[in-house]
């Protein structure tokens, strides 16, 4: 279902950014066959324009692309050559602005009809990753108070932002929203998973989204900065907004989106088996630069 409405442009500039992600893996003996999933290729939308896209692997591999059903670009390649070592190296320039606002949101009644509840089931229902128990809901519950949607997201997100601290090793990628919930700290996985998961249980179709962010706001043009990848959360109101509830922010310029899933397991940048020994270690770089 979409918006009878024409979404607004928030005023802003455009960004043009360049990322080079670089996923290297090591292996304690050679390896024979490994087959993959790379979802490192951001989108076109009318946020967002990608300019250049390419993903390049080592070894040289088979490679196909297609769309996954969440509408995401997937990069499936296999490779059957002896290796001690596959690296993925994804480069891109995008041109990002401001996020797109549905003037007229729709309100609690129009979230609850039966066409709404049939197109949006998926991102209505928790995951074993952004299930929240009651407690919790109910905690949320009493700060959206009669706020309307659009509101209420909001309030949910800034509830969110200020309860769990950002804390690299507080979790892990396995780690569920109630987990982080309890630890009190996590990365911008566990914050969005827990954002989805009290949106979702108030009645807002809500998913998650992964890509890069630029973390300069004042970024130099020209000036390559270590980033890493990022994830926040859209809901839906009678047309889709996003919001990043790690840092606090609306979607902008700075931010690059690549997937869109119910949560992390459905968007991962890189997943795979192999036959052979087991892996010594990876390492993985985001480098950004600001073009324009």
């Amino acid at each position: 279902m979409q918006s009878q409405s024409s979404p607004v442009r928030a005023p802003g500039d455009r960004w043009r950014l360049q990322i080079v992600h670089r996923s290297a893996f090591r292996y304690g003996g050679p390896v024979r066959s490994s087959y993959n999933e790379a979802r490192m290729t951001p989108e076109n939308s009318t946020r967002q324009t990608t300019l250049r896209s390419r993903v390049e692997i080592e070894p040289a591999a088979t490679v196909h692309a297609y769309r996954d059903y969440w509408g995401s670009t997937v990069t499936a390649f296999d490779t059957h050559g002896p290796h001690t070592e596959l690296v993925v190296q994804a480069t891109s320039v995008v041109e990002a602005g401001p996020e797109a606002h549905v003037p007229d949101p729709l309100d609690w009644a129009g979230l609850a009809v039966p066409d709404v509840l049939d197109a949006y089931g998926e991102f209505l229902r928790p995951t074993p990753l952004t299930a929240m128990d009651d407690p919790v809901v109910q905690a949320v519950r009493e700060v959206v108070g009669d706020a309307g949607p659009r509101e209420a997201a909001h309030r949910v997100c800034a509830f969110v932002h200020d309860h769990l601290e950002y804390l690299t090793g507080a979790t892990n990628v396995k780690s569920t929203a109630m987990q982080a919930w309890t630890t009190g700290a996590g990365v911008c996985q566990d914050i969005s998973h827990v954002s989805v998961g009290l949106l979702r249980a108030l009645g807002l179709p809500a998913r998650y989204v992964s890509g890069y962010l630029h973390p300069w706001p004042a970024a130099a043009i020209g000036q390559a900065v270590t980033g890493e990848s990022h994830a926040w959360v859209e809901w839906w109101d009678g047309g889709w907004s996003g919001y990043d509830p790690t840092n606090s922010v609306e979607i902008g310029p700075r931010h690059v989106t690549l997937a869109r899933g119910r949560d992390y397991s459905d968007v991962p940048p890189l997943k795979g088996i192999f036959s052979g020994p087991k892996s010594e270690g990876s390492k993985v770089t985001v480098e950004v630069t600001r073009l324009a």
